[in-house]
C-alpha cells in the first residue's frame, strides 16, 4: 500500500470515528455483509465500483458494499446523497425516488466513479 493511500485511509477512519462520537447518523447495514432485501447492489472492490453505470426504476434502493480492506465513501457529485466512510463489509444505501442521472465518487479516492440512471 502506498504511503498516501494509507494516510487517506487513516484520515477517513478518524473522520468516521469522530462522526460516531459526535452522534452523527450513519447509513450502515444492520450487519456487515448483509445484502439488501430488495433493490440493487453495487460491490466496491479493488478500488472500483463494481457497476460503473446502474440503471434502475424510480423508487429503487441501491446498496453499496465495501469489499476492500481500506475505507471508501459514496458521494453524489450534486450533493443529493453522501455516505460515511465504509470499512470492510459495511454498507450504505440510498433510495432513488426521482428520475435522472446521479453521478457519484469516492471522496477518499476521487478516481473511483460511477453513476445511477433512474428511469
Amino acid at each position: 500500500m502506498k504511503k498516501t493511500q494509507w494516510i487517506f485511509g487513516m484520515a477517513a477512519l478518524v473522520l468516521a470515528a469522530l462522526t460516531l462520537l459526535a452522534g452523527g447518523q450513519r447509513s450502515l447495514g444492520a450487519n456487515p455483509g448483509d445484502k439488501p432485501a430488495s433493490g440493487a447492489a453495487v460491490k466496491i472492490d479493488n478500488f472500483s465500483f463494481g457497476r460503473t453505470t446502474l440503471t434502475v426504476p424510480a423508487g429503487t434502493k441501491v446498496t453499496w458494499t465495501n469489499g476492500d480492506d481500506v475505507p471508501h465513501t459514496v458521494v453524489s457529485t450534486d450533493n443529493v446523497f453522501k455516505g460515511p466512510a465504509l470499512d470492510t463489509d459495511q454498507t450504505f444505501s440510498y433510495t432513488f425516488t426521482k428520475p435522472g442521472t446521479y453521478s457519484y465518487y469516492c471522496s477518499i479516492h476521487p478516481k473511483m466513479t460511477g453513476k445511477v440512471v433512474v428511469q
